[in-house]
């Protein structure tokens, strides 16, 4: 039940209106003019309001400006003639809805207001759960209900006042810089930058470059930046390993000529003492790396002070809901719609494994909400293996602890997919006709 609004001078469209509306079990107030309707305002809280434009004491653009003030959470429909339109173009820069125009049929009026109400209902529940997760986490940029990020927040609340160094462990779109970035802005450093570099992109020959520092060209009276030593070859690591430990850098000469003049007297001009905090991320197993000889173990031990493990989306899929929200309200507000998952969706990301985690995720939402003709997310709007329910991938080798209609039903998802699921007159993998395929992909749920 939502509590109405509507102005009009005109008794019999004011009273026609509000009696198809009371029979849909809402509460509705009917004012007569402009100065009732800002009496009106001020007395009570509408969820809609639906005033006409012209009256002999004012416009309707009198009570848009009064419902911004006094209900900023109202939506407002405009009523119009045709000669009203550029006033009802003005209002909806002011802030109203929608506007409709008068004379048409009221079964019309009635399913815009039916929509604003669906929209208001999704904003609100929007931010209620934007309430939630910031009340109970209170950490930016973080969307999680799961009991499993639950520790991983609470460890990360008590580790960003400080100046620990951080390793942090997870898959590859596990959400390891959202962490990196939380510690950040939860700690002492906020006001300073965050500056994230990815060793792997380092080429070899500047890999011992990593750590920022300043020199000054021989031509030039200002400072140049350039980055110091990098962790990528072995020989790189060793002087990552120092900056850790001391938190000095040396500057971007040589690691080797900075290594002969420590014992100089220009040892001192020659090192850089620097103020930062290490925070490293990785989707690789270092400990392994290290028995390997793939890795220095003094480098590891360095980093490794706190250590933050994230759990892959897969296995905190109370997440899902609450990520695929986020991001297809963040995606749907930057095109100016509103729009929500139906059942049937949320049912199948929920199937889906997700083995590319919080970013496969986000970039399924941006493609629905891109592609999506519909206020509300299907099946058919989410990409084709989403909707399948079936992560992308090698077929599974013989050895593997799946049914053969597992394999089957991967094997024509494969097929599928290379032909752009275009299944018309196509044999199923193992042979059989479209018939059989066809029953097939009746039997797997596969509907695209």
């Amino acid at each position: 039940m939502a509590t109405i609004l509507i102005v009009d001078d005109e008794p019999s469209a004011r009273t026609t209106l509000g009696l198809l509306l009371k029979k849909r079990s809402h509460r509705v107030t009917e004012v007569a003019g402009v100065a009732a309707a800002l009496k009106a305002l001020t007395d009570d809280a509408f969820d809609v309001i639906v005033t006409d434009l012209r009256m002999p004491d004012g416009d309707g653009l009198d009570v848009l400006r009064a419902a911004r003030a006094h209900c900023p959470d109202a939506d407002v429909i405009l009523l119009t003639a045709y000669a009203g339109w550029e006033s009802a173009k003005e209002a909806i820069q002011l802030g109203a809805c929608d506007y409709f125009e008068k004379g048409r049929e009221p079964d019309e009026l009635l399913h815009r207001i039916d929509k604003a109400l669906a929209e208001k209902a999704l904003r609100r529940e929007n931010a209620n759960l934007r309430a939630q997760v910031r009340d109970r986490y209170a950490l930016p940029g973080l969307v999680t209900g799961s009991a499993q990020m639950a520790q991983v927040l609470d460890l990360v609340r008590r580790v960003a006042p400080t100046d620990a160094t951080v390793l942090i462990h997870g898959e590859s779109g596990s959400g390891k810089e959202v962490i990196a970035k939380a510690i950040h802005h939860a700690s002492q450093r906020a006001r300073g930058s965050f500056v994230a570099i990815n060793c792997a992109a380092l080429p070899r020959r500047s890999s011992s470059r990593s750590s920022s520092a300043t020199s000054r060209g021989p031509s030039r009276a200002r400072p140049r930046t350039r980055r110091g030593c990098s962790r990528k070859p072995m020989a790189g690591r060793s002087c990552s390993t120092r900056s850790a430990r001391c938190r000095r850098a040396c500057r971007p000469s040589s690691c080797a000529r900075s290594r002969a003049a420590r014992s100089g007297p220009s040892a001192r001009r020659r090192r850089i003492t620097i103020d930062a905090r290490v925070v490293a991320a990785t989707n690789r197993d270092l400990a392994q790396m290290i028995r390997q000889g793939g890795f220095r173990e003094d480098l590891f031990y360095r980093l490794n002070v706190i250590p933050v493990t994230l759990p892959p989306l897969r296995e905190r899929r109370e997440d899902i809901p609450l990520l695929a929200g986020h991001f297809l309200a963040r995606f749907a507000e930057r095109q100016g719609r509103v729009l929500r998952l139906s059942p049937a969706a949320m049912e199948r990301l929920l199937r889906y494994p997700w083995p590319g985690n919080v970013r496969e995720l986000e970039n399924a939402m941006e493609r629905s909400a891109i592609l999506a003709q519909a206020d509300t997310i299907e099946p058919g709007d989410l990409p084709p293996h989403v909707a399948a329910g079936l992560a992308l991938g090698p077929a599974p080798s013989l050895g593997s602890p799946q049914t053969l209609a597992e394999t089957e039903r991967i094997l024509i998802m494969q097929a599928l997919e290379r032909s752009g699921w275009n299944h018309s007159g196509r044999p199923s993998p193992s042979g059989s006709g479209a018939p059989t395929l066809w029953r097939k992909l009746k039997e797997y749920g596969i509907d695209r």
